[in-house]
């Protein structure tokens, strides 16, 4: 047999197979495929398309919530930036505040301190004065008295003092003579040295009592006159 006659043969047994596998197909009845049928494939193709486009969308709503999420995120983040920048800034100026009022009072503290060593600096030194103390009986008031004659000038001694008190009223500061010619005249002798008021008054020492019986303003004013008209008391050995 000729090639191409076997070519054309075995062409016609392989046409003949696919023939026979389509009858096989068919159904018993012999009858082919219907248009539900067809109808009916092609809606369950179309139903996967659906869930398909739903899927989608499912998606694409995620992913715009969570892209509304991330934008509200950012603007929390930023607005959390802002407020914690605005918290640090408000804790700097207080910082800067306190540091600024702690600067003042250490200057003002400075400054005062500052016056105060001027002042005392400048503060004329005033020396105490020490008042000296003196009993109160014969020695205190001849020993006070002299130190009162000494400042003035008036001269005269202890021993000059204490014996004419002695002899002129025993040491008596209110002692008073109501015989003598001066009582007699209405002016008697009173006190520690027998001073009549006329010659207390006019030899009274500055600074002593005008109280003729006050035993330091009776010697010093006795003093006095003694020294303008003897020197001294300590030249008078009788009546003066």
């Amino acid at each position: 047999m000729p090639k191409n006659t076997r070519k054309i043969a075995i062409a016609g047994v392989a046409t003949l197979g696919a023939a026979a596998i389509a009858f096989t197909v068919v159904p018993a009845d012999g009858q082919t495929a219907t248009t539900d049928s067809l109808s009916s494939s092609r809606v369950a193709y179309s139903s996967e398309q659906v869930r398909d486009v739903k899927a989608s969308v499912t998606d694409q709503l995620a992913a715009a919530s969570l892209k509304v999420e991330a934008i509200e995120a950012k603007k929390k983040a930023a607005a959390d930036a802002v407020a914690a920048k605005k918290k640090a800034a408000a804790t700097a100026a207080a910082k800067k505040k306190a540091a600024a009022a702690a600067a003042k009072k250490a200057a003002a503290a400075r400054k005062a301190k500052a016056a105060a060593a001027s002042r005392s600096a400048n503060r004329p030194v005033v020396k105490q004065v020490v008042v000296k103390s003196y009993p109160n009986n014969l020695d205190g008031w001849i020993r006070e008295s002299l130190a009162i004659m000494k400042k003035k000038g008036i001269p005269g001694s202890y021993h000059g003092l204490h014996k004419n008190i002695i002899r002129e009223s025993s040491g008596n500061p209110k002692a008073i003579n109501d015989w003598d010619i001066n009582a007699i005249n209405g002016i008697p002798s009173k006190g520690l040295l027998q001073v009549i008021p006329p010659t207390f008054k006019a030899y009274h020492v500055p600074g002593t009592s005008w109280n003729i019986y006050d035993p330091i303003a009776n010697i010093t004013a006795a003093a006095n006159y003694a020294a303008d008209r003897y020197g001294t008391i300590d030249n008078v050995n009788s009546a003066y």
